[in-house]
């Protein structure tokens, strides 16, 4: 059933003789947190939300000022599949808000629907659908590896592809959730796979993938494997993206503001000029959409991933491409995002940028029609072909310079993001690999 209310969520409860309300939210680095109620609770939470410590949250809050609020968003309830021999668990997505009532400003959904605020304001509702890989690896004494599941390639089926009746259960598992799943299929890494699901209103898409990220992770755990959405966990193989496919809707009409029968490629002025903003601003949205050491990885020349500042048709070797649907289908596919990101602050971080492109009409130059994994460094430069940032420490420099997306995040998103990045930089930076020892142990 549709949750709309108070009293669809609380006839919900009772139908399913639900025990248990999990309490969802994420923090700033994209990881999901949850405080499990009792259903005696669900009323007062649903009325005037249930008090938390911010204090012990990463990026929320100092102890000097720890109190913070739960209010479930009841459009986001839904029944847990599993474990119901130990009662009915249900879970409902929270927004998170100071005591005197106001929504705190270093929310990771509170970010998003500030922006979607703005760009309805400018008339634009903004869908969007990600296509999200990940691994599934083998365990060792309980321990996580990364010998993959199977040893199939892209579009693999049985036998090479184990995981077949993996995926069905977590398809089946996000459809009792309310996805619309469009595909399932083997990627091109071993022990890789995708499944993409409709594409929908950002805010609720932000929570799909969350919810996505839980289910694959909990079905995974139930089979014996591990799943995981570390961006380039295997040396050598193609790592894991999160391709972001965007449109935007005319509030008035609901019409794709993306598509025009008239235009050059069959698009609008209003695509070309979100494709500008992004393209000026994706060096810094780089340090939100991949947030991790290891996602400088995966974003190097030879294995797909997108490098290259350009945009084109459905050339794959741009970092955005139009593809070739068109009419209520038009839509940008921005390529360079991984699935360890906040979805909340990419989302975000996009969305602001496109808006500044279409608010100053920011030309993005003519499109890309070549393989640009060809192309030499000469051609590329001759052609004004930039690339993205080589780690994390440089996309975390062209984030703090960006005014637009310091704006979109606000001063205690933005610091926060900026610390942890910080953090992780260093915390890689001193340490000694194994690759430094076999290097240089014996030769120096």
């Amino acid at each position: 059933m549709n949750i709309n209310t108070k009293e669809d969520a609380l006839r919900s409860i009772e139908e399913h003789n639900v025990k248990f309300i999990r309490l969802q939210f994420t923090d700033i680095q994209g990881v999901v947190k949850d405080v499990e109620i009792p259903v005696t609770q669900i009323e007062k939470a649903l009325d005037s939300g249930i008090s938390f410590d911010g204090s012990s949250v990463e990026g929320f809050v100092r102890i000097d000022e720890s109190d913070m609020v739960l209010k479930p968003d009841v459009s986001s309830f839904a029944i847990l599949p599993w474990n119901k021999e130990k009662g009915v668990v249900a879970r409902v997505i929270c927004d998170v808000y100071t005591p005197d009532g106001k929504p705190f400003k270093g929310d990771p959904r509170y970010v998003l629907k500030k922006v979607l605020k703005q760009a309805e304001e400018m008339g634009f509702i903004l869908n969007v659908g990600p296509e999200l890989e990940f691994f599934l690896f083998e365990k060792l004494n309980g321990k996580a590896t990364t010998i993959p599941h199977d040893f199939g390639r892209y579009f693999e089926f049985a036998p090479a592809d184990l995981a077949e009746d993996i995926r069905r259960d977590i398809v089946l598992t996000l459809t009792s959730l309310g996805f619309d799943i469009e595909a399932s299929h083997h990627e091109v890494a071993f022990g890789q796979h995708e499944i993409d699901f409709k594409y929908g209103d950002a805010l609720v898409t932000a929570d799909n993938v969350m919810t996505f990220r839980y289910v694959t992770r909990t079905i995974a755990k139930v089979n014996g494997l591990h799943a995981t959405f570390m961006p380039k966990p295997i040396f050598g193989e193609n790592g894991s993206g999160m391709h972001v496919n965007l449109s935007l809707s005319n509030i008035d009409t609901s019409d794709n503001a993306f598509y025009d029968p008239n235009g050059e490629m069959q698009i609008s002025d209003t695509t070309r000029h979100f494709i500008g903003g992004v393209l000026k601003h994706v060096k810094a949205i780089t340090a939100i959409s991949n947030p991790l050491v290891n996602s400088y990885k995966r974003l190097v020349p030879g294995y797909e991933a997108p490098v290259n500042i350009a945009w084109s048709g459905a050339n794959r070797s741009s970092l955005i491409r139009i593809p070739a649907a068109r009419g209520k289908s038009t839509r940008v596919e921005l390529r360079n995002p991984d699935p360890s990101c906040n979805p909340y602050l990419t989302f975000a971080a996009i969305l602001a940028a496109g808006m500044d492109g279409i608010k100053n009409k920011i030309d993005p130059g003519n499109p890309i029609d070549v393989n640009i994994f060809d192309l030499s460094e000469a051609e590329r430069n001759e052609m004004g072909i930039g690339s993205l940032p080589n780690t994390l420490k440089d996309a975390i420099y062209y984030l703090s310079k960006d005014d637009v997306l310091r704006d979109a995040l606000g001063p205690h998103v933005l610091d926060n993001v900026m610390r942890l990045a910080k953090a992780e930089w260093d915390a890689y930076r001193i340490q000694v690999h194994d690759w430094e020892i076999q290097r240089y142990l014996n030769t120096v």
